[in-house]
């Protein structure tokens, strides 16, 4: 599986978003990212990532070929501190839009090769344009 055969799958589902438990293993084994909005405040990641970012209003998540890179608030052991420090230059930005585009609640801005996917809301326009990506994409960019 790629990332547009994923996002095709993924095209039209509905609001709050449950994404099938073999749709997501699938992702991880493919090293396949799912990136959509949730609620008024959450950027959500599925597949080779399972995590959430708080984005009120909008936001950013850094990612590299490891993964999310954690809040640099919320570090405070030096050995995690060392690490962070180490993959920030490569990471890439993934920013969350709030209502910045017609009728969604969700897009996302990212410089990360990537395919789109319509999460709807009771089948009326688009809640979310959400992304995905493959980690192997970021590897590529970190070896160079």
């Amino acid at each position: 599986m790629n990332a547009k055969e994923l996002a095709a799958q993924l095209n039209g589902i509905q609001y709050p978003v449950r994404i099938p438990k073999t749709l997501t293993d699938a992702a991880k084994a493919a090293g396949l990212v799912i990136v959509y909005g949730a609620s008024d405040d959450l950027m959500e990641f599925e597949g080779a990532i399972y995590d959430e970012v708080g984005c009120y209003d909008g936001g950013t998540a850094y990612v590299d070929a490891k993964g999310l890179l954690p809040d640099r608030e919320s570090i405070d052991d030096d050995d995690d501190l060392k690490d962070y420090f180490a993959r920030e230059p490569h990471a890439k930005t993934i920013e969350a839009l709030w209502c910045k585009e017609g009728e969604y609640s969700w897009t996302y801005k990212t410089e990360i090769p990537h395919e789109t996917f319509e999460v709807l809301e009771d089948g009326e326009p688009p809640y979310c344009r959400g992304i995905v990506f493959a980690l192997a994409d970021l590897a590529e960019k970190q070896a160079t």
